[in-house]
């Protein structure tokens, strides 16, 4: 990442986080629960989406304060989608800490995850002076909002789904994070460009943006769930293995190995008792197929269409951090 880069994403993150905190003033009860949907927050992450919501701002000539309370309501709508995701997948750290449901149970998860989704239009709602955003562009965002919350919604129970199941293909797993993951960066980028006040052609510039930078997002996320220091990453290494994940990495693997090969990858995946080793070994095959190696290539397809969206923009300082943020999707570590 450039040091540019880096210094605006800490920028922008300490705004964000200002408005976030902000929200959550005042003795609130009950207290376990506000701890509970405040702590993966706390707990820091890369505010990729907000930053997005900001930018796009930015580039169709918008004001950044402006923007700030759809980027704190993307990010609570993100975390919400984190917490619940957490106690699907049985995942017991995020972001190098507990996850939700350990500290504080399934029950309180799924409350704190609940309030986090409701608060996201509280807090959009209440948050905007109407005087400055026509309340039609602040309809417009709440359209998109509840869209891609239903897409994220859809996406997560294809994903289940596929555990199920041997003959997912790589099309169907495109279209499944298409709507887990992409859909909510996609609403990202075309909400800050709606609330920026750009035309239609720019709107679905960004949109289209923030689509194909989210499906790379997500193809990284699953080369870095086999490929990461676990340290690094914040999260057990290996995890999409033993859940069954129909990534796009073992999707390839199973295509290209042979009758032994495939037994032994298909004798790890959804297992949450094969030994340590026998993950290690298993990772190592699915390297040695050139699995990774493809599934790094689709993410630098879908970065390099990403970029192209942005083309017909002018240059500007916000056209090159979201041209910047493209690569280090593809470089990230973490």
């Amino acid at each position: 990442m450039s040091k540019e880069l880096n210094r605006q994403l800490d920028e922008a993150s300490l705004e964000v986080n200002r408005v976030i905190d902000n929200s959550f003033d005042g003795l609130l009860q009950p207290k376990n629960l506000y701890d509970a949907s405040r702590h993966l927050i706390n707990a820091g992450g890369k505010r990729l989406r907000p930053f997005l919501v900001l930018k796009t701002c930015e580039l169709v000539g918008g004001r950044r304060k402006e923007a700030l309370p759809v980027a704190a309501a993307i990010e609570f709508i993100h975390n919400f989608t984190l917490i619940h995701d957490d106690i699907m997948d049985r995942d017991d750290k995020r972001r190098g800490v507990p996850t939700v449901h350990v500290l504080w149970g399934v029950p309180i998860a799924l409350v704190a995850g609940d309030m986090l989704f409701a608060k996201a239009y509280d807090f959009i709602i209440n948050s905007f002076d109407l005087r400055n955003v026509p309340p039609k562009r602040v309809l417009k965002v709440l359209g998109v909002m509840s869209k891609a919350t239903v897409s994220v919604c859809e996406g997560q129970a294809f994903d289940m789904m596929f555990e199920e199941r041997s003959d997912v293909s790589e099309m169907e797993y495109i279209e499944m994070i298409g709507r887990k993951t992409a859909a909510l960066i996609e609403a990202s980028t075309l909400s800050g460009s709606i609330i920026g006040g750009g035309n239609a052609l720019q709107m679905r510039k960004l949109g289209s943006f923030g689509k194909y930078a989210g499906l790379a997002f997500q193809i990284v996320d699953d080369v870095l769930g086999l490929t990461a220091n676990e340290k690094v990453l914040g999260k057990p290494v290996g995890s999409d293995l033993r859940e069954g994940k129909r990534t796009i990495i073992l999707l390839h693997a199973l295509a290209k190995a042979d009758r032994d090969q495939r037994k032994q990858i298909l004798s790890v995946i959804g297992s949450k008792e094969v030994p340590e080793e026998t993950i290690k070994m298993t990772m190592k095959l699915i390297r040695s197929l050139g699995s990774v190696d493809y599934a790094a290539s689709r993410a630098d397809e879908y970065v390099e269409k990403a970029k192209k969206q942005l083309s017909s923009f002018s240059s500007s300082e916000a056209r090159t951090a979201l041209l910047d943020l493209c690569d280090y999707i593809v470089s990230r570590k973490y």
